[in-house]
């Protein structure tokens, strides 16, 4: 009962704020990460011990037509996933900062992975080339492709979700983010170790 009356007010407000909770609350008993309101917090950091696993998230490359793109494709590697869309005004200034991110993270075993929302094909392709983002982004108008990550507000554009390597969720930003502030939350993601 809690659940459905957070559903439905993470529904009316999701405009404006974002909803989750760092704590045992995340973890659902089968140990998948569950997405619950924390009375408005926008960013959100869960210890090793509180995170709970997504798996599932897949869609069509952006870029390469007839192409799929799955979260199992990094395997052992901290996944920065980020919500946006052409239209999106904070999504414009972020992107910067996520190849940042890329760029200077990616040889340590870190992939920006980008979720395009709400969105047209040519106008996102468009988007990524002209800002020269290396980074492989799906294309998922509706947001489908983020129903693994359970309870998560898919019109919250942008937002961030930072998975450890065993793509559990360890850090949520449910606001425009900068590379200021990834880079060292990233970095120490990228240096723990793998649960066993």
């Amino acid at each position: 009962m809690i659940a459905k009356k957070c559903l439905v007010a993470v529904t009316a407000v999701l405009a404006l704020t974002g909803c989750a909770t760092a704590g045992d609350d995340a973890v659902g008993s089968d140990g998948e990460f569950t997405f619950v309101s924390p009375g408005g917090q926008t960013r959100l950091f869960y210890p090793p011990q509180e995170r709970g696993v997504v798996s599932g998230v897949t869609g069509d490359s952006l870029m390469q037509e007839g192409q799929k793109i799955r979260l199992s494709d990094f395997q052992d590697q901290v996944v920065v996933m980020n919500l946006w869309g052409s239209w999106c005004g904070p999504c414009r200034s972020e992107a910067d900062d996520l190849q940042r991110v890329q760029n200077e993270l990616g040889p340590q075993g870190v992939q920006v992975l980008g979720i395009n929302v709400r969105d047209q094909r040519t106008a996102a392709a468009d988007f990524v080339n002209n800002r020269g983002l290396t980074y492989p982004s799906i294309f998922d108008p509706s947001g489908r492709s983020l129903l693994p990550l359970k309870g998560y507000p898919r019109s919250t554009v942008p937002s961030t979700v930072i998975l450890d390597r065993d793509h559990r969720v360890a850090a949520i930003f449910l606001t425009e983010v900068l590379d200021s502030e990834l880079i060292p939350e990233v970095r120490k993601v990228a240096q723990e170790s793998r649960q066993a």
